[in-house]
């Protein structure tokens, strides 16, 4: 496959998105071929599976059912999105990928890591990040910027300690596999961390 995927992640309110559109559109205008998309969701299948796992009526849904609802959106992503793209050779920017259910699902709701990763590891046919770019801000201050904006998703209104499983999870993982997850500071602005962002999917793409 000639294109790559670069997933965005970190904790709820982040800032990623903001910072995904961002990039986006300057890559855009410099002439690179992107496709944007976004989990869980990004095809109409996968976005009536999304509002099933965010619905904040669902709060009996088994941490299971979470975990394969996820897992679900995300292969049909692959293979109506993802998979076609990188055969064209697009630039696949990605908010939200496979890291995420192994930290919520896996680490936060307690069902293992390594459990989480065989049902992905099925849903997205062993695809790969070429790189993930984790946007490390408290997960306090960020959930409480993220709660303070928009109406708060069946996810967000988890408790405090949940999030705080989550990102000392991303913080380990980080620290573990520098060569593939690759951080930046985002209690800056929005133009640093664009910038910090744009420097390490240029030096992705110029490798």
């Amino acid at each position: 496959m000639n294109g790559k995927l670069i997933v965005f992640e970190g904790p709820d309110g982040s800032g990623k998105t903001t910072i995904l559109k961002n990039v986006n559109q300057k890559l855009t205008e410099q002439g690179y071929d992107i496709r944007v998309v976004r989990e869980p969701g990004g095809t109409e299948i996968s976005e009536k599976i999304r509002e099933i796992i965010i619905d904040n009526d669902n709060i009996n849904m088994a941490a299971k059912t979470e975990s394969l609802l996820f897992a679900a959106s995300r292969a049909q992503l692959v293979e109506e999105k993802i998979r076609p793209g990188l055969e064209n050779g697009e630039i696949i920017l990605c908010d939200r990928f496979v890291l995420s259910s192994l930290l919520y699902q896996g680490v936060g709701r307690g069902l293992g890591i390594d459990e989480v990763k065989k049902i992905n590891d099925f849903a997205t046919g062993d695809i790969n990040p070429d790189l993930t770019i984790f946007f490390n801000i408290d997960y306090k201050t960020a959930l409480i910027r993220k709660r303070a904006n928009f109406s708060p998703d069946r996810l967000e209104n988890e408790e405090f300690d949940f999030h705080k499983k989550i990102f000392d999870a991303y913080l380990d993982i980080a620290e573990k596999y520098k060569d593939d997850i690759k951080q930046v500071d985002a209690a800056r602005s929005i133009d640093e961390v664009s910038s910090d962002v744009l420097k390490l999917i240029k030096d992705l793409l110029e490798d």
